[in-house]
């Protein structure tokens, strides 16, 4: 199942960029929703080869995903894979220049069921896939205007 969205916003490509691509910020981000993040990589600046343990409930139940940066190419991707034991995740975000003020977010995210539970799943929420579309660009857009401190 794949989700895509785009949002447009008033900042320049380049701080854009920094702003989906600062790490700390986003496992603070994540942290304060309740997952536990734990790093897995030596790692300083951001680039390949950063990566994640992620724990977090869903659905009442505690669940791992493993997310590494597969493709860091500054000032325009950022490419994130990630491995649970139901799914594997693939994220994508392209920024693109709009004007020298505005600048577009490209926020592709595909999950590909990896056992049988994980199909039945998806294809159950294939079914409510409007309103899952509509949650995900609000969070999406959530997440930008936190990152980059525009709607805090």
């Amino acid at each position: 199942m794949k989700f895509s969205t785009r949002i447009d916003g008033d900042l320049p490509a380049e701080k854009m960029f920094q702003a989906i691509g600062d790490f700390t910020a986003l496992e603070r981000l994540l942290i304060g929703r309740g997952a536990s993040v734990a790093r897995i990589d030596p790692a300083r600046e951001p680039g390949i080869g950063m990566g994640w343990n992620i724990g977090f409930d869903w659905r009442g139940r505690a669940r791992s995903l493993r997310l590494a940066v597969t493709r860091f190419d500054r000032p325009e991707l950022v490419t994130m894979v990630g491995r649970s034991e139901a799914i594997d995740v693939a994220v994508n975000a392209t920024v693109v220049a709009l004007s020298r003020a505005k600048s577009r977010l490209i926020f592709e995210t595909e999950v590909r069921p990896r056992n049988m539970k994980a199909r039945l799943m998806l294809q159950t929420a294939k079914l409510g896939k409007a309103q899952l579309d509509r949650r995900y660009h609000r969070r999406i857009r959530e997440f930008v205007d936190q990152m980059s401190g525009e709607g805090a």
